[in-house]
């Protein structure tokens, strides 16, 4: 942005395209743009646009579906975890639609999901023995005296 307002500035000026590239030390085909797009948009038309990158291979109604696969799979009462191979099996299988393996992760986490938040509950989780556990290793139970628990 700052290039841009310079290279406007220097035009304003008086400053050639060349002379300005030169100094910005960018493109002349750059300058080029940016006095054409104030000229004829004015200085607003500078600001950067919106970078959106490659639309997804899926409709907003099949990644809401896949969504939906992944929350219901992530939360098995029987254990288990869903890994990103099993979500690219599951869209290949669901829709006929191939993606790599790193481009699973960016679609999690256009959906807002991660790698770490799909471990589901383990079926013989205890919450209780979970909350007896952290006060242990936190020191904070009162029948362990500190001494007790730096032996």
């Amino acid at each position: 942005m700052r290039n841009r307002y310079l290279a406007v500035s220097h035009f304003v000026d008086g400053k050639s395209r060349t002379e300005i590239a030169k100094y910005l030390k960018v493109a002349r085909g750059s300058v080029n743009i940016w006095v054409h797009k104030y000229l004829n948009e004015g200085i607003d038309a500078l600001n950067e646009g919106r970078h959106t990158g490659r639309p997804t291979k899926l409709s907003a109604k099949q990644l809401e579906q896949l969504s939906s696969f992944i929350k219901e799979n992530s939360t098995l009462a029987n254990g288990g975890r869903l890994q990103a191979k099993d979500i690219q099996s599951y869209i290949t299988e669901h829709f006929s639609v191939e993606y790599e393996m790193s481009n699973i992760y960016l679609l999690l986490h256009h959906l807002n999901f991660s790698w770490i938040n799909s471990l589901s509950m383990h079926p013989k989780q205890d919450e209780s023995a979970q909350a007896l556990f952290k006060k242990l290793l936190d020191g904070n139970e009162p029948s362990h005296s500190m001494e007790d628990t730096v032996r």
